[in-house]
């Protein structure tokens, strides 16, 4: 049985609909499963997606872990890291990279070849504590990322700690390297800028600077959380992207991104035994009941919540 369409005017564009509704901007983003969903691939679609747009989660490696901790991963075969990204880079278009934890050297080199191919298109780099992995493959991983990926980096963003040992792993004075010297270090291996987070301040605050070779540019100063969180990292440089994807300005994508993890972590849940997960749609929650107002009728009464959350929209 076939049906024909309803008043077709073969004048008229049958993908006139499409154009005047666009997609969303798209984020391809290398990164690994992380089955906790705090970080890795599901933190990224998470974030990009509050965030507005949409991402192309590319499968790297496999990490075992929980709440807690990591146990161990495995990798990937390089070319079928390649073989994903290149099938859906010729389908889609993509104005946004970010890149996490790849798993080792030869993954490294597979997506650095596919990202070379794309020059233009900014690239987030998220660099990882990889604490877990056996110190030669630790070594041999961290500088197939400084040689590769660094050159076509536009931020990296990473903790102060683990960006020093990082970029200055012969940093040896008593005082703790600035931001624009890591950003210096960075530069040498071609990355534009770096997004330091967690340096300590005075008075139980934290400092988030983004900088360049020539010094800071913005940043935000956050009081510190008294809890720990797992994927905070990974959301910060998912959200970074996800505005860079849209085509604002650097310094503004910083400080909304900064402002999107802060509320993220304000509002974290704790789903397991270990640390606490960031809510990235901490803006869609349901406002809490007016103090004073009945409550429906046929609802029971809600039990009451000890951290109200109030929502805000970042976009």
């Amino acid at each position: 049985m076939s049906s024909k369409p309803h008043s077709v005017d073969p004048d008229v564009d049958p993908s006139q609909d499409e154009q005047e509704s666009p997609p969303p901007a798209c984020v391809l983003s290398f990164n690994a499963s992380d089955a906790s969903g705090a970080g890795g691939l599901a933190g990224d679609v998470a974030t990009i997606a509050a965030m507005g747009a949409h991402c192309l989660p590319v499968v790297t490696a496999v990490v075992l872990r929980d709440t807690a901790e990591v146990f161990e991963h495995h990798n990937l075969d390089p070319d079928a890291i390649a073989e994903q990204a290149r099938h859906i880079l010729e389908d889609v278009p993509i104005t946004a990279w970010k890149v996490g934890f790849l798993g080792n050297a030869e993954a490294v080199s597979a997506v650095a070849e596919v990202l070379s191919d794309y020059p233009d298109v900014p690239l987030v780099t998220y660099l990882p504590s990889v604490a877990w992995i056996d110190e030669d493959d630790q070594q041999s991983y961290l500088d197939a990322l400084r040689e590769l990926v660094l050159p076509q980096t536009a931020v990296l963003v990473g903790n102060h700690k683990t960006l020093t040992d990082f970029l200055l792993p012969d940093w040896d004075s008593e005082r703790t390297p600035s931001a624009r010297e890591l950003a210096v270090a960075a530069a040498q291996s071609g990355a534009q800028h770096v997004l330091v987070t967690g340096m300590q301040l005075p008075n139980q605050y934290v400092d988030n600077v983004l900088a360049n070779a020539s010094g800071p540019i913005t940043g935000e100063k956050f009081e510190r959380f008294e809890t720990a969180f797992v994927g905070a990292g990974d959301t910060l440089a998912a959200a970074l992207a996800a505005l860079l994807s849209v085509g604002a300005e650097l310094h503004s994508a910083v400080s909304e991104a900064l402002s999107f993890l802060d509320q993220s972590l304000d509002a974290g849940f704790r789903p397991g035994m270990g640390n606490v997960v960031p809510d990235r749609f901490f803006w869609a929650l349901p406002p809490a009941d007016e103090e004073g107002g009945e409550p429906d009728s046929f609802e029971p009464e809600p039990e009451p919540d000890p951290s109200p959350k109030t929502p805000r929209r970042m976009h």
